[in-house]
């Protein structure tokens, strides 16, 4: 069985990559604009491509049973069919529910006529390093809604999920809502982040926009999305689940990704 991983030079596809290799897959393809950022391990077949550029593409679907197929909105539609006439039998893909801007991707496979399964995931676990530069420089952290509450999930964790999925049968027309598994507000994650530095960390409560100006030199302008996003859960805070749990074995507390990505907030 061939399974093609694409954007596999990014955050998540990479790690796809990695766990397909350690569960034992020996025909894992990867689709990457710049292979040559990745150094994959020998026994990948690599294949530069870009899902944005559907003409880079034919080679890459040539020959493949199952995909991994990475959000991109733009294309989605054209990349789909030519899976379809490639001989795809079944894409993972990364998107979203009808209350997300990545529904379409789920849309557009569901009609591409092969088999699929939809993962849906939350906030990442990662996006608190947009916390990082205060907390090198104090030990106190702005933001607007500390008591905003989720349930963060490592790209880690999305990406084991992804591979379990590609190599086992019995997930197709599944969808599954992702999540870590503990759900968290932003004050308590903030805390945790604190402990695996040895830190008593306070949190200090800011206005909308100064939050928006604060996010801005990391999210540029996804920032005004992103805090809004963010006041849109104080009312209706997600649900952890365990859904990770139970198709790969195991899940990753936030508390886990803290001790282990500690560095990056020094």
């Amino acid at each position: 069985m061939k399974i093609l991983v694409t954007a596999a030079t990014g955050n998540i596809g990479r790690k796809v990559v990695d766990h397909l290799l350690a569960a034992g897959a020996e025909d894992v393809r990867a689709l990457s604009n710049h292979p040559e950022r990745a150094a994959f391990p020998d026994g990948v077949e690599v294949v530069r491509g870009y899902l944005g550029k559907v003409s880079t593409l034919p080679e890459a679907f040539e020959g493949v049973d199952r995909v991994y197929l990475a959000p991109v909105l733009e294309t989605v539609e054209a990349v789909v069919e030519l899976a379809a006439k490639a001989g795809v039998q079944h894409i993972v893909d990364l998107s979203g529910d009808e209350n997300t801007d990545w529904q379409p991707i789920a849309r557009a496979v569901e009609g591409s006529g092969l088999a699929w399964t939809h993962l849906y995931a939350g906030e990442f676990s990662e996006n608190a390093v947009g916390w990082a530069e205060q907390i090198r420089q104090s030990d106190q952290v702005r933001d607007p809604f500390p008591e905003a509450a989720n349930a963060p999930i490592t790209m880690d964790d999305i990406a084991r999920v992804a591979a379990t999925v590609l190599l086992s049968d019995g997930h197709a027309g599944r969808i599954y809502e992702l999540t870590g598994p503990q759900t968290l507000t932003r004050g308590e994650k903030i805390r945790q982040i604190g402990a695996a530095l040895g830190r008593d960390l306070d949190v200090v409560t800011i206005p909308r926009a100064d939050a928006i100006r604060l996010f801005e030199p990391e999210m540029g302008e996804y920032a005004e999305w992103y805090v809004d996003g963010i006041g849109s859960t104080v009312a209706h805070p997600q649900q952890a689940n365990t859904v990770v749990a139970e198709i790969t074995g195991t899940a990753t507390t936030f508390a886990q990704w803290a001790a282990a990505s500690v560095e990056l907030f020094r």
